[in-house]
């Protein structure tokens, strides 16, 4: 049986960084949401910290695991490594109910 999993992670570019941060995420949203093992897949920003929020639901950690392996994900990962203030903090969460 395969188990969903939420993904919430909160993502603090530096502020020069924002602008590219916040368009290489959109960049990817509508491929992202194609891939056969995403269900959601969403962008929210805090404007008063600067903060990016990744809200995803995946059929599983299968399925996560093959998203972080496309060349696209791959690339914003590699991006962040100038681009960040801090260290992601990522939530995987499994739904209630």
């Amino acid at each position: 049986m395969t188990e969903r999993l939420n993904v919430i992670a909160r993502i603090k570019p530096h502020a020069r960084h924002l602008d590219d941060a916040r368009a290489a995420i959109c960049d990817i949203i509508d491929r992202t949401r194609a891939e056969p093992g995403c269900i959601e897949f969403r962008l929210s920003e805090d404007a008063g910290d600067g903060a990016l929020y990744l809200y995803e639901e995946w059929r599983d950690e299968a399925a996560l695991a093959a998203h972080h392996e496309q060349d696209y994900t791959r690339a914003v990962f590699t991006a962040y490594e100038d681009w960040l203030a801090e260290e992601p903090q990522i939530r995987h969460l499994t739904p209630v109910g």
